[in-house]
């Protein structure tokens, strides 16, 4: 690969994310992404991908789909569950293409090794532009996933035990809506035990430290004196 010859800058100073485990080639990629006036981040480990995304809010991503510890696959699955980041997919096999699509893991587009740094550059553009003529839906700041039992704030992992988890579900399924205890009780326990209504301020406690610390924001449950609580979260 040559070179960058001074291509034209573009008028933009986006902050792509290269997500790259050959050193060479990334240090081409990133060359010429700066020679076009973009910034850029280099990342070999995919185990880094999403922290670094969550940290920086890059405005592309360039993965490659073979990676040490995590894939790029999974990642971009994940990215997909709660930002509409531009995600351009680099793969060393012409037939994996095909694979990526039946996937349909909401990539924006595919590039196959070996390539033309010229050419993923101009692809880069492409796909900026598009989002910036079409703005994307807004990311919603909580994400449940009640099957695989996980929920995510602003992008971080909630560490919660199985009743907190049932409680922030709860509250999430009406956000706004104030929520007596007495209504809130019949969602922490499968089993129906007897516990008094005050069992739900202490899992109200720990829930909102947990949501506190991970969206580093103030607090989103509310109390509201004499009936009960809400969240004013977007879900």
């Amino acid at each position: 690969m040559n070179t960058p010859a001074s291509p034209a800058p573009a008028a933009t100073d986006a902050l792509v994310l290269v997500v790259e485990d050959e050193p060479r080639l990334a240090a081409v990629l990133c060359d010429y992404l700066r020679a076009s006036g973009y910034r850029c981040e280099w990342i070999a480990d995919g185990a880094q991908v999403m922290s670094a995304y969550a940290q920086r809010q890059h405005d592309l991503i360039l993965l490659d789909v073979m990676l040490p510890h995590r894939d790029g696959i999974s990642l971009c699955q994940e990215l997909r569950a709660h930002s509409q980041v531009p995600i351009i997919m680099v793969t060393a096999r012409v037939d994996e293409v095909d694979r990526l699509l039946g996937l349909q893991i909401g990539a924006d587009d595919y590039v196959c090794k070996p390539f033309s740094p010229r050419e993923v550059i101009a692809r880069v553009g492409t796909v900026l532009r598009r989002y910036r003529q079409t703005p994307a839906p807004r990311a919603q700041p909580l994400q449940i996933d009640e099957p695989n039992f996980r929920a995510q704030l602003h992008g971080r992992e909630l560490d919660l035990t199985p009743v907190e988890f049932r409680l922030l579900c709860a509250l999430a399924s009406s956000p706004v809506r104030i929520w007596p205890r007495e209504q809130l009780l019949n969602h922490l326990y499968p089993d129906h035990r007897v516990v008094i209504d005050r069992t739900v301020d202490s899992h109200i406690k720990n829930l909102r430290r947990k949501l506190t610390e991970t969206g580093g924001q103030e607090d989103p449950i509310r109390s509201v004196y004499g009936v009960g609580y809400r969240l004013d979260l977007a879900v």
